[in-house]
């Protein structure tokens, strides 16, 4: 068959487009812009590239077209599509077609935690495959976990295929959730709150979503459900298959107890910080620190087991797991000041981060936080005292002011407003009005032993190494 992608740069839309090449179909895509390590890994594999975007480059032959969901109307390339009633799918459809059918899918999701529990599991399971004759699996993460080269692989051969499954919308022809579309056999639901308020209007809509993908799985599949989530149980009712709750509650079926810090030796031979539990009778450890990246393995250990891994194997795995950039990640330290990269953006997700952060590396240093109110739904009100009582926690605070004129001033975050709730709480904070005048008071005000904590799901006008280049 032959394929043509429009926006092929991207991570996933790249990698399925060389899955495919690989299977012998012609393949070819363009993008605005075409970045390494993609580019690369794009033309070694023999698609054609076209650099900039143009109708008469989609072919007139074409059997399927590709839209990316960066795409929307108004595209030339897709126009054109539209106009010449060529045959399009979303990516998600895409997979579905040509890359699950048949397929074993366990698919990871939840408002947070999805990238660390997609990461963990697909470590478990490519190191399995090291160890012993277990296969590879397949797999799509949405982020980069440092002991996998790529972030996503489909191998006409794997029998597992690990997929972080996203709420967000699929296309701009298609505003149901990605995960609807991924034939899994096994579903985590780690956690469900509201977000994405640019797509759902509250918190039933998420809901109703998560009940049509349960809908989705299979009576010999199987829901691993956080226990401990009211709303995780909300949905529950709608399983068609068997329903295994994981949490710390005695009411759930596999328990989760004896968190306490340990030290782990890593493949450096530098002995680092960690946490030791214990899930269902046996002893684990990691270099993951935080209740919540606690939670985050014990789904992993559980798809693993499902899988048919031992535990001797997923303990030594879990063990030597490198971590995920953007989770709590060192970038550089100056003067006995750490700086620290961290996507948190929702206020759980910011709490338990900051949390974490302070009880483990800050130590008796200072915790300051750095935060970007960047996704659609922090921008809005909608989370003006949960952002209070997330930031709070930290000793110092010092947020950008943004001003976002796709939002009504009606429905805007009251950043000032933040700012003196925070302060009421007993935290130092400050509200910036550029990423550089930031970086000057932050620095000016850096003491050795402090954290600087940046919390962005976006670059932040790359603070981190302005940040790290004023503190020399």
């Amino acid at each position: 068959m032959k394929f043509y992608f429009i926006g092929v740069g991207g991570t996933a839309m790249g990698s399925v487009a060389i899955a495919l090449k690989n299977q012998g179909h012609e393949v070819s895509g363009s993008d605005e812009a075409l970045y390494e390590p993609m580019l690369s890994q794009l033309q070694n594999s023999g698609i054609e590239l076209f650099e900039g975007f143009g109708a008469a480059q989609v072919p007139s032959d074409v059997d399927v077209v590709v839209i990316g969901n960066a795409m929307s109307r108004g595209h030339c390339e897709v126009e054109a599509v539209m106009s010449r009633k060529q045959f399009y799918l979303s990516l998600p459809e895409t997979m579905r077609h040509y890359l699950l059918q048949g397929k074993s899918n366990l698919v990871i999701t939840g408002t947070h935690g999805k990238t660390t529990t997609t990461s963990l599991t697909t470590w478990l399971f490519e190191y399995a495959s090291q160890v012993s004759d277990y296969p590879q699996p397949n797999y799509m993460i949405g982020g980069v976990a440092k002991n996998m080269q790529y972030t996503a692989r489909f191998n006409p051969q794997a029998q597992y295929t690990i997929l972080e499954g996203d709420e967000y919308d699929t296309a701009f022809f298609d505003k149901r959730s990605k995960f609807l579309h991924y034939l899994p056999e096994a579903v985590v639901l780690g956690n469900i709150e509201f977000d994405h308020a640019d797509i759902y209007d509250d918190l039933e809509q998420i809901l109703k979503t998560f009940r049509y993908l349960l809908r989705a799985v299979p009576q010999d599949g199987l829901v691993l459900a956080n226990g401990d989530d009211a709303n995780v149980l909300n949905v529950l009712a709608d399983s068609y298959s068997p329903v295994k709750k994981v949490g710390l509650g005695a009411s759930n079926d596999a328990v989760i107890s004896g968190i306490e810090p340990c030290e782990l030796t890593n493949e450096a031979g530098v002995t680092i910080r960690g946490t030791q539990f214990s899930f269902e009778g046996d002893v684990y450890q990691m270099s993951l620190q935080g209740e919540f990246n606690v939670r985050n393995a014990a789904m992993a250990i559980s798809l693993a087991k499902h899988a048919g891994i031992d535990t001797a194997t997923i303990q030594a795995g879990l063990a030597q797991f490198a971590g995920i950039a953007r989770r709590q990640e060192l970038k550089g330290e100056v003067n006995g000041v750490k700086v620290i990269d961290d996507f948190a953006h929702h206020p759980t997700a910011l709490k338990q981060a900051i949390v974490s952060l302070k009880s483990g590396i800050a130590g008796e240093g200072r915790l300051v936080a750095i935060f970007e109110p960047r996704s659609n739904t922090t921008r809005r009100n909608i989370f003006q005292q949960d952002l209070v009582d997330a930031l709070k926690d930290a000793d110092v605070l010092y947020m950008l002011d943004i001003k976002d004129s796709r939002i009504t001033q009606e429905e805007q975050l009251d950043t000032q407003q933040l700012i003196d709730d925070v302060a009421k709480a007993g935290c130092e904070a400050y509200l910036g009005a550029t990423v550089d005048s930031m970086v000057v008071d932050i620095c000016a005000q850096a003491q050795s032993g402090d954290v600087l904590a940046v919390f962005s799901n976006g670059g932040f006008d790359g603070i981190h190494n302005k940040l790290l280049e004023k503190l020399v």
